[in-house]
């Protein structure tokens, strides 16, 4: 669904799987700074939306996922995971209960095959799911204080604003998604599709805590999980790359990652940081030393761990590691 603010003077359409929303507005280090000062609001509305109602919908959500859902308390976001039998990520979805409904969103595209997924597992219990992507855009701010539409669902620095107040854009400046990427690429969140692939498993991209609860009930897929953090490690990690400023390119979305000459990994998010320069995460074998100076899609780059090489076997990710969350 293209977004009307792509209309706005001076608005670029991002790449795919973003195009029917704005890169940038004409100026994306100021738009970057404008965001982390709370003064700006990124359109992403090409995000999809996907409401479950009824008096069943948190322990039904909680049998089906990875999160401990059948406690969450209206009002506050988490993250959660629908796995396939064999662990992997099929679809991650950040959502909120209002107490009536949950309601998430999930990347561009995906929402059709979770709604027939989760409808298809509905069996007797009193749930109802919709998508409801025609009726709310997702835009994202950090600003401290804000007042919201009627009708509005707030999920942390998320808003499912209603689809006829997104043109007024909660009264902030625009900031485009190059601002919202490379801000999500500093504090070391993995974006599922971009970050993840086919093959991925939670441990890998530090999904652990953030989307999935050791401690819950049966969930499909949790054999996988369990089996890791009890016995094992994942077989690849996801890394922040520094990386050397004075290419004028990025690495593009699935560049290889190489190291004296071997592949090694794969690029997943690339970004221009208004502090930091140019950045990237990427996922790449555990047993890849943390110091080896690698290329990403020939570009040199140094790493940063996000998930350490022990990751599994009870390890957990050390919260210094993470950036702070501003």
């Amino acid at each position: 669904m293209r977004s009307p603010l792509l209309d706005t003077p001076g608005a670029v359409a991002a790449e795919p799987p973003d195009s029917d929303v704005a890169a940038h507005y004409g100026d994306p280090f100021a738009e970057q700074r404008a965001l982390l000062a709370g003064q700006a609001v990124v359109d992403r509305s090409n995000r999809e939306v996907v409401r479950v109602s009824g008096p069943d919908r948190l322990r039904w959500l909680n049998d089906l996922s990875s999160q401990k859902l059948d406690t969450l308390a209206p009002g506050e976001p988490t993250q959660t995971l629908i796995l396939d039998p064999q662990g992997r990520v099929e679809h991650h979805l950040t959502l909120v209960d209002d107490g009536e409904s949950v309601w998430a969103h999930v990347e561009p595209g995906t929402a059709a095959a979770l709604v027939a997924y989760l409808d298809k597992m509905r069996f007797m219990l009193r749930v109802e799911v919709a998508e409801v992507t025609a009726d709310y855009a997702v835009v994202s701010h950090r600003a401290a204080d804000l007042e919201l539409p009627a009708g509005s669902i707030a999920i942390g620095r998320d808003v499912l604003l209603p689809r006829p107040e997104l043109p007024g854009h909660l009264g902030l400046r625009l900031a485009g998604l190059w601002a919202y990427e490379a801000l999500r690429i500093e504090d070391h969140e993995p974006r599922a599709g971009l970050d993840t692939d086919h093959k991925t498993i939670p441990h890998e991209v530090g999904w652990i805590g953030a989307a999935v609860h050791l401690n819950k009930g049966c969930y499909r897929g949790q054999e996988t999980v369990a089996r890791v953090h009890n016995l094992g490690h994942p077989p690849r990690r996801l890394v922040f790359l520094h990386l050397d400023g004075s290419v004028d390119t990025l690495p593009p979305h699935g560049a290889p990652v190489t190291l004296d000459g071997a592949e090694v990994g794969t690029v997943g998010s690339s970004a221009r940081h208004h502090e930091l320069g140019p950045i990237a995460l990427a996922v790449v074998k555990r047993t890849v030393p943390i110091d080896a100076p690698l290329l990403a899609g020939g570009v040199a780059a140094s790493q940063e761990v996000i998930v350490p090489p022990d990751a599994g076997r009870n390890v957990t990710i050390d919260p210094a590691l993470r950036r702070r969350i501003r």
